[in-house]
């Protein structure tokens, strides 16, 4: 492993030699050595599938991360995995449930580690809202990119010219993502659960909404002077993106185990790596260097958001299915960005 690559990710190897020992102590006390063993296992294991469902997510976080501050750079890494794990991977899912379930925040927390079933199946019991928060809001995201006209460089070129012809509209994303909720709501939600997916889905548009409304605050003219407020404007929409991926990951995680603590450590390593991952790509400018990667993963990215809300209507799609379908964007991308800069040199050598 080259010095390079050790320097960039030491501090994700620092969180997951932290987060293991502490798998392994909390399985020893509450049980034996086996049970201690059997946690590291499983901490690793969910680690791993973090990082492989989440490539899109880092390199949509580092075409934001690259207009921040070194400061807030340092703050993404070390601030951000702080309130990634303990607040959108731990606290935010308590909070859903004591909303969804009528249940005290309280009530819930000590629910999740004395009775991690019944929390677990209250968790699952969210599936709705969650979708359709997250989903809307990864929706906008995808579309705001997609139909940008003002972005240079076409993909697929044949969806995105006329869709960014389109994008000339005021809130035309928004109303697309409006009517593809409300389509859904009314076609695939139970319906028992229709007016929670509604509400659910609203202040997902509507959190996207007021972090757009407020980057309008920062133009060209002003950056410099009000820097860190942008920067912290950035952050925050970073953790509402991470929250939005990280989600039904969440409730994935309790398809393998039904400890909280356990669920905790595995998504804090594959959170940190990200993460790290993240500011390698920065550094290296590597989204300069494959210039259709930032496209391939805002595709993954809309290809989640669908997902997420047909899972609405109980429409389960594997999540092994849901990231080779984000890595397979990736992957095209790059093959894509390859090509275009070979042509590219050709050209460059017959001129």
């Amino acid at each position: 492993m080259s010095a390079s690559l050790i320097k960039e990710f030491h501090f994700a190897f620092l969180v997951s030699v932290i987060s293991l020992i502490g798998a392994f102590v909390y399985g020893y006390f509450t049980g034996d050595l086996g049970t201690a063993l059997s946690f590291v296992l499983i901490a690793s294991i969910l680690g791993v599938m973090e990082v492989s469902l989440s490539f899109d997510n880092a390199v949509v976080n580092a075409s934001v991360l690259k207009n921040m501050s070194p400061v807030w750079q340092r703050r993404f890494l070390t601030w951000g995995i702080l309130i990634a794990v303990f607040g959108m991977r731990f606290v935010f899912p308590l909070l859903i449930v004591a909303v969804v379930a009528k249940l005290g925040f309280l009530e819930v927390a000590q629910l999740a580690f004395s009775d991690p079933n019944a929390y677990a199946r209250h968790l699952t019991e969210a599936h709705v809202p969650i979708s359709a928060f997250g989903g809307a809001f990864l929706m906008l995201v995808f579309l705001k990119y997609l139909m940008d006209p003002d972005k240079e460089e076409h993909w697929l070129g044949f969806i995105e010219r006329p869709l960014a012809r389109i994008g000339r509209l005021d809130t035309i994303q928004v109303f697309i993502t409006g009517a593809l909720l409300l389509t859904l709501v009314q076609t695939v939600v139970p319906p028992e659960e229709k007016l929670i997916a509604l509400v659910a889905g609203l202040v997902g548009v509507l959190t996207y909404i007021l972090i757009d409304a407020l980057g309008g605050l920062f133009d060209a003219d002003d950056i410099a002077a009000k820097a860190g407020q942008a920067g912290l404007l950035s952050f925050i929409y970073l953790e509402v993106l991470d929250a939005s991926f990280s989600l039904d990951g969440v409730i994935g995680a309790f398809a393998i185990t039904k400890e909280v603590v356990i669920i905790a450590a595995g998504l804090c390593i594959g959170a940190v790596f990200v993460r790290s991952l993240t500011l390698m790509l920065v550094k290296a400018g590597t989204l300069q260097q494959y210039i259709y990667l930032e496209h391939g993963a805002h595709y993954g990215i809309g290809a989640l958001a669908i997902i997420m809300l047909l899972g609405m209507g109980h429409i389960e799609i594997p999540e092994l299915v849901t990231g080779l379908i984000g890595v397979g964007f990736i992957a095209l991308s790059i093959w894509s960005s390859m090509v275009a800069q070979r042509n590219s040199s050709m050209a460059a050598k017959a001129d």
